[in-house]
């Protein structure tokens, strides 16, 4: 696996290296020995999987707050999708800042993303499937969020918003979430 430092700190991208043959390939998503060389989580006790029908359709942007941070592995396993991370660190110095990374069932990159960083993404195609580790289990009282569209964020999506959540529409502006 390559593992490739991303701007937000503590946000890796990492690319399998493929086996192939005549019968198509074969890619680690995940080796301990690997992440424990970089000094990433190793421990993932939840795994989720989405269906997102419509392209277009945004989730997110999500994060667990303390004391439970979430730590999420994520790889879009169907389809195609632009995955936006937002630094929502108060002590980072690139808190506000966000970055995006295209996954798919093409590239296979995943996302490494460290706690205290929201994560949300936009289908680029229909019927995309998106698979998550996560360090810790839900708790839905420190489940947090911030405004997909938060104009001091200013994330550029990729494609007019075709299908947002109400929960999702009623997030605060990241001013008022902290």
């Amino acid at each position: 696996m390559n593992f490739i430092p991303a701007k937000l700190p503590g946000v890796w991208l990492i690319e399998p290296e493929p086996f192939e043959d005549e019968r198509g390939f074969l890619a680690r998503t995940y080796c301990e020995r690997e992440f424990t060389e970089h000094a990433l989580n190793t421990s993932w006790p939840q795994c989720n999987l989405t269906l997102t029908r419509q392209r277009g359709a945004i989730r997110g942007m999500h994060y667990q707050a303390d004391p439970k941070p979430e730590i999420k592995l994520i790889r879009c396993a169907a389809g195609s999708i632009l995955d936006v991370l937002v630094d929502v660190r108060p002590d980072s110095p690139e808190f506000g800042k966000w970055e995006g990374f295209e996954l798919s069932e093409e590239n296979n990159r995943m996302l490494y993303v460290p706690g205290g960083v929201a994560h949300g993404f936009q289908c680029l195609t229909p019927d995309c499937r998106v698979f998550y580790q996560m360090s810790e289990s839900y708790v839905p009282d420190l489940a947090r969020g911030v405004r997909w569209n938060d104009p001091a964020i200013g994330i550029k999506w990729p494609l007019e918003a075709a299908q947002v959540s109400k929960r999702d529409r009623e997030l605060p502006f990241l001013a008022d979430a902290l």
